[in-house]
Order: C-alpha cells, then sequence, then structure tokens
C-alpha cells in the first residue's frame, strides 16, 4: 500500500503542479479557455498558485500526512469548482478536465486514509 500511495500522491502532486504551471505561465490553451469560461483574469495569479501550493502540499503529505490530507482536500474542492464553473459556461465537454486532473488527488486521500 505504501508504493501505491506514493506513487499515486507524485501523480497528482505532478498534474496539479502542471495544471497550475501552465496558468502561472499564461499559455495560450488555458488562457482561451478560462477567458470563455469567464474566470476573471485577476483571479489567474491565484488560482494557479492554489494549484501549485496543493501540488507541493501533496508531497509534504508524504512526510507530515496532515498536510497532505488538507493539500488533498483543498484540491479537490478547486477541481470540482472548476467543474462546476465549466458547467457554468455551459461547455459541458469540457467537464471531465478538472475531472482527470481530480481523480489521483482522491486517489491519494483513499490510499493516505486506508494506511
Amino acid at each position: 500500500m505504501h508504493t501505491a500511495l506514493i506513487v499515486v500522491t507524485v501523480l497528482a502532486a505532478l498534474m496539479a503542479g502542471f495544471s497550475g504551471t501552465v496558468l502561472l505561465l499564461r499559455v495560450r490553451w488555458i488562457v482561451q479557455a478560462l477567458e470563455g469560461y469567464g474566470v476573471p483574469r485577476s483571479w489567474w495569479t491565484w488560482l494557479g498558485l492554489a494549484k501549485t501550493a496543493g501540488a507541493a502540499g501533496l508531497l509534504a503529505g508524504l512526510f507530515v500526512p496532515v498536510i497532505g490530507l488538507l493539500a488533498g482536500v483543498g484540491l479537490v474542492l478547486y477541481f470540482t469548482g472548476a467543474a462546476i464553473t465549466v458547467a457554468r459556461a455551459r461547455a459541458y465537454a469540457h467537464i471531465p478536465y478538472p475531472l482527470v486532473y481530480a481523480v489521483p488527488v482522491i486517489g491519494a486521500l483513499v490510499l493516505g486514509h486506508a494506511g
């Protein structure tokens, strides 16, 4: 179980970190999506920082489990909010994207709780 927890947690952190980094770098495809969803430009840096902080928290959670738990819960809430934002923008075909990022975080939380 310990190896699975490490692998899934690192995968979740890499995915969340990538997602936060492309937002902080204002990569064109993410900027276009956020503009289409109506997310205010003033939020983008904070959203990117939240995802990268969550990624760092997941990794820290391998050593201090409560940090990983809090980071994981925060990321699940973040990606749930992202899915709701996409749905409110009526971009229904895009709803799976934030959920793909949430799944490994949920897996890390489940494995961390089981261990």
